[in-house]
């Protein structure tokens, strides 16, 4: 102020209105900063609630579902179910259980049941499997032949699981089977109202029972190359084998379909848990029967047995069924006639560094 004094009258007052400007341009500024402190305050308010809402959620999500007993909900399991294998029953408790067990269940129905895929088909296919998200995790089944994803890129393959049955049993059905059945009576099959048996059939030598119809099995473990559907050939064979042992979790046998329930639900509890209890007391464990089935005769059964196709494929449902009993030994055991499954029977030690 005393600088003021000094100054002529006119240099006082240009300096007076500088300060008073200065001075409303400070206080200015500093309202302007404690009204964005306010809402930053606001906003990180809003911030804390919202995280709390979401950690609720994820909270209230995780103590809802079931267990994962593999810490993944990404699991995705393949179930390309070879025809008159009891395929229907097993897919019902699929069915029965997705709810419970909190997974989605999906059937590939494919045009006039070609199991055997176009090129673009399979890539939508595969694309669909691996990146549809909100259908994870899933079980889809349907008739067609085994599908090598890591053809694609994949990195995290589909979890196969199957059933196969004698071959000549499973002809049998399949030939009554288009006769008609309980599961769907209204639906007219292809020789409804023919009264032809399986026995007659063969003696004929009609092509409903020939012993083309029984390579079927095999192709579907061989998959989408050419030389799969080569009746009797040995590569398919092999490759089917290969398949059957390399790309499968487990591979069961309709004549003991309860123990291949047992295992996958011991395996995949994800899916399969009460798999086991669902079977032994559902009304679908048995679901469909096929109309006026008679069983073959001896001298039928030996007429197949001739053909190469059959031998073939006899030797891949003796194969199969040998790993069956090779898996199921090493996790089942029997007492007073019932099935338990074994306990872990595995534990780490010598774990370094030690902390």
């Amino acid at each position: 102020m005393g600088l003021l004094r000094v100054m002529p009258p006119k240099f006082q007052l240009l300096a007076l209105l500088a300060f008073a400007v200065a001075m409303f341009f400070l206080e200015n500024q500093i309202q302007k900063l404690e009204e964005s402190r306010g809402k930053l305050v606001q906003e990180r308010a809003i911030a804390r609630h919202e995280v709390r809402e979401i950690e609720q959620r994820h909270t209230q999500d995780s103590s809802s579902r079931v267990p994962d007993s593999d810490g993944e909900d990404d699991v995705v399991i393949i179930y390309n179910r070879v025809p008159k294998t009891a395929s229907t029953s097993f897919t019902n408790i699929a069915y029965d259980l997705c709810g419970k067990n909190r997974y989605h269940v999906l059937h590939i129905n494919t045009t006039k049941n070609n199991p055997v895929m176009s090129i673009q088909d399979q890539v939508r296919f595969v694309k669909n499997v691996t990146r549809w998200r909100e259908m994870k995790p899933a079980f889809y089944h349907g008739h067609i032949s085994f599908l090598d994803f890591t053809k694609f890129g994949v990195k995290k393959k589909p979890i196969y699981i199957n059933v196969i049955r004698d071959p000549i049993e499973r002809l049998v059905s399949y030939y009554y089977f288009l006769f008609g059945d309980d599961y769907r009576p209204g639906l007219r099959r292809r020789k409804q109202g023919d009264k032809k048996t399986f026995d007659e059939c063969v003696s004929a030598g009609g092509s409903d029972c020939a012993p083309e119809k029984l390579w079927l099995q095999i192709p579907f473990f061989c998959g989408h190359y050419s030389e799969c559907w080569n009746a009797g050939s040995q590569w398919a064979l092999e490759q089917a084998k290969y398949n059957l042992v390399n790309e499968y979790l487990l591979v069961g046998v309709t004549e003991e379909l309860e123990d291949f329930v047992m295992m996958l639900e011991a395996a995949l509890p994800r899916f399969f848990r009460g798999a086991t209890e669902l079977y032994r007391t559902g009304k679908k464990s048995h679901l469909r029967k096929t109309s006026e089935k008679k069983p073959p005769t001896k001298e039928s059964i030996a007429k197949l047995q001739q053909s190469a196709i059959w031998k073939m494929e006899n030797e891949f449902y003796e194969f199969a069924l040998e790993q069956f009993q090779f898996v199921r030994a090493h996790a089942v055991r029997e007492k007073d006639g019932e099935l338990y499954l074994l306990a872990q029977n595995f534990f780490y030690e010598k774990i370094y560094p030690k902390n």
